[in-house]
């Protein structure tokens, strides 16, 4: 039997919405919750929870390119060579309104203001949440590819 010798990671992106993200890989860098994760082929078994962040893949069809993904938190499975990621929601920089999301963390940085004139901590905690997708969704529409 003849041994693969360029073993890649297959990565799959999750929501209740269905499949945001299906390709392989020679490596995936995502945001967990106790810090950056790469994973390439072989990898050790791990589940991780993610946190908000880009999640980005190096896929093997361009090697001069990378994807970026938007991750609104979630968990990593990997297993077999397989990197699944689900999320509640998830966008990747081609998708991304650009307008919309900078529209919501102006909505986010007001609800924060008057949370905080309120002394209202569970509002500052919900709308700082929405400012953290928002920036993350800015963040990773920068790598767009034309």
């Amino acid at each position: 039997m003849a041994e693969n010798t360029k073993k890649v990671v297959t990565v799959n992106i999750v929501t209740p919405d269905g499949v945001v993200y299906d390709h392989h890989a020679n490596l995936v860098v995502v945001c967990a919750i106790d810090g950056d994760l790469g994973i390439m082929a072989n990898h050790e078994p791990i589940i991780a929870p993610l946190k908000i962040g880009e999640v980005r893949v190096k896929r093997t069809d361009d090697p001069d390119h990378e994807d970026a993904i938007a991750v609104n938190g979630g968990f990593l499975e990997v297993n077999n060579n397989v990197a699944s990621i689900v999320a509640d929601s998830a966008e990747r920089s081609r998708n991304i309104d650009l307008t919309r999301a900078q529209r919501a963390r102006e909505r986010a940085e007001e609800k924060i203001k008057a949370a905080e004139e309120k002394h209202d901590t569970d509002e500052i905690n919900r709308a700082q949440i929405a400012l953290n997708r928002a920036i993350n969704r800015i963040n990773v529409s920068k790598h767009r590819r034309y």
